[in-house]
This record gives structure tokens, C-alpha cells and sequence, in this order.
């Protein structure tokens, strides 16, 4: 098996933990740190990706430019990568990224939507960057239609294509069937990213290297959006014990965990950041595939209409909600409480 490229994304996804507020100092100080253990990729920015920093959905300590640059400046071997969903991040996004010295696009869709990544994917090849096509819940789908989406973004000319399990939904068995469907479809190499809410991310991590994943996310602490993703540290050392391929050092990414820790503690605002938790919200929502964003749109929905917020979560389930849809949230708030 050829050699494992660990990307970590304490500094993008991780960013949802600290609520979007790690400074360009801590990013640096933390990349640093990545690079000195053996981190192959590095992603940064807003933890909804590129143009995510907003009122809506919460503002980054600095712009994301100098995020960017604390990054940029800080590592000599590892690529730096930038998080982008097409809408929310433009082309001019990238361009300017690319300027700044980012050598990775990772351009993400809804699972069934790889169609919009089409001129996102095509201009970061033009600039002659590693191009990702990234798909968002891809439990969502069946096997076959998302190894059908991978092979459009391979078509615009996507080097690897990421799967991430965004809900934390699925089990090992279901990833090494979805990373199979995409590795039959394609002929670029698979990665996959992993979110805790069943507390499968290291289990269903390693299913899907098993599986012939090429390339596999994680974060330090296990900083993410919901229950959090893979722990960067926890996955290198289940890596390493299973006698897989992967070059990061043991004590260099334990250290790595600690520069976090280290870094909290020395603001004021950041210093009490609760770490990512599989409780019992983070549960049912990876239990009903339900994105961790509608946690408190749903308890007041359901406080609002008199209902009950568990149902309600198993409800947009079966609706197949996606992010951004809160008015499903009410509707289906007020049937449940009789007043549709």
C-alpha cells in the first residue's frame, strides 16, 4: 500500500470549536507545530470554508487572508489547503488564496451536486494546484450515485476525490461499501473525512484506509463542527498500530495536540472552549443524518410549537434535510405539535 497523506483541518473544521475565533498567531504557532510532526496537508480558514466569515454563521478573529498568510509563512514542507463550496466561496477567493501561496483547492458540494464545482475544480488546475473534489454528507446518497458525482468532478479534473461522512451517519461497513463505489467509478484516488456524532470517527477512519483510501482528514483534540472529527493524534497512533503506512510521528502529533491546548490557555475567551462531546444531541443527529448546525434551531422550534425536539430531529431525517433549510425545521415543528 502506497504511503498515507494525513490532512489535518484543526485549522478549518476545528475552527467551528472555538467559534471561528483562532487568531493568525495561534494558526501559526499550531501549523508549526503540524509541520514539525510530519502533517502532509494543512487546511485553514473559516470553518464553513472560504466566504464563510459572516454574521449568519459567525466572523473569524482576522480575515481569512491573514489567516492564510500566519499559515503560509509558518511551514516549508507541508501543502497548505483551502476549504471552498462554490456560492460561498468564488474564484476570486481561490485566485487570491493561491496568490498568498496555497497549493491545495478543495472545492466541496452537497453530494449530489458536484455539477456547480465544475469551474472552481478547472481554475485551480489552471493554476496548477492539487484540485479536490470534495463531497459533503455523502450518506446521503446511494453508493452509486455518489461514485456517479465523483466521476464528474474527475471529469473537470479533480486529482482526488474526498468523501465526508459531515453527520457522522455512517458505520465502517457502509464506508468501505461507499469507498469501493467511488474507487470503481473513478480512477484518481480516494480520501475521507470523518465526524464523531456515533463515535465511529476512528473506526470508520481506518475502514475506509482499509478500503484503499489514499488520502484521511483529521483534527487535533478532535476540533470540529458537531461531535467533532477524527482526532488527528488518536488516528495516528490507531494508524501506526495497525500497520498501516503513515509517516506522521507519534510524538510529534502529540505535541502538536498540546500547542492547541497551549494556545487556548492563553486567551481569555478561548481559555474555557469546551472540547467536542458525543452527547445526546450529537447523537440523534448522527442517528437521523441531520447536519449539527440545526441543533438550536430545532430545540426553539420545538419550544415554540410544543413538541417534542427528538421527534422533530427524526422528522428532517427522513425529510433529507441540508443546511440552510430552517423553514423545513418549522414546518415540521408544527405538524408534529397539530398546528400545520
Amino acid at each position: 500500500m502506497a504511503k498515507l497523506t494525513v490532512v489535518d483541518v484543526t485549522l478549518r473544521d476545528g475552527n467551528h470549536t472555538v467559534r471561528q475565533q483562532f487568531t493568525p498567531a495561534m494558526m501559526k504557532n499550531i501549523a508549526a507545530s503540524l509541520e514539525a510532526a510530519g502533517v502532509d496537508m494543512i487546511e485553514v480558514g473559516h470553518g464553513d470554508g472560504s466566504g464563510g466569515s459572516s454574521i449568519h454563521v459567525g466572523r473569524t478573529a482576522a480575515p481569512v487572508n491573514e489567516l492564510i498568510k500566519a499559515v503560509v509563512s509558518s511551514v516549508k514542507k507541508a501543502k497548505v489547503a483551502l476549504f471552498l463550496i462554490p456560492g460561498f466561496g468564488t474564484t476570486d477567493d481561490l485566485q487570491a488564496a493561491h496568490d498568498l501561496g496555497v497549493s491545495v483547492a478543495r472545492v466541496a458540494c452537497h453530494c449530489t451536486e458536484a455539477d456547480i464545482t465544475e469551474q472552481h475544480i478547472q481554475l485551480a488546475r489552471k493554476l496548477d494546484m492539487l484540485a479536490v473534489g470534495y463531497l459533503i454528507s455523502f450518506g446521503m446518497a446511494s453508493p452509486k450515485r455518489i461514485g456517479e458525482e465523483a466521476k464528474k468532478m474527475e471529469s473537470y479534473g479533480a486529482n482526488y476525490i474526498n468523501l465526508a461522512d459531515s453527520q457522522g451517519y455512517l458505520v465502517p461497513s457502509q464506508i468501505k461499501e461507499y469507498v469501493h463505489a467511488v474507487q470503481d467509478a473513478v480512477s484518481i484516488p480516494v480520501g475521507f473525512h470523518a465526524h464523531n456524532n456515533l463515535g465511529l470517527a476512528i473506526g470508520n477512519s481506518l475502514a475506509a484506509v482499509e478500503a484503499g483510501a489514499a488520502y484521511i482528514d483529521g483534527s487535533l483534540k478532535g476540533f470540529g463542527g458537531g461531535a467533532g472529527n477524527a482526532q488527528t493524534e488518536t488516528l495516528v497512533a490507531a494508524l501506526k498500530r495497525g500497520g498501516f503506512p503513515c509517516e506522521v510521528d507519534l510524538f510529534g502529533i502529540l505535541d502538536a495536540a498540546a500547542t492547541v491546548t497551549e494556545e487556548l490557555s492563553k486567551s481569555p475567551k478561548l481559555a474555557k472552549t469546551p472540547m467536542p462531546l458525543v452527547d445526546n444531541d450529537s447523537i440523534l443527529m448522527g442517528y437521523a443524518c441531520v447536519y449539527g448546525g440545526y441543533v438550536l434551531p430545532i430545540k426553539r422550534a420545538a419550544m415554540e410549537y410544543g413538541c417534542d425536539p427528538r421527534k422533530l430531529v427524526l422528522r428532517l431525517g427522513e425529510r433529507k434535510v441540508v443546511a440552510t433549510q430552517e423553514d423545513v425545521v418549522i414546518e415540521e415543528a408544527r405538524r408534529l405539535a397539530g398546528k400545520a
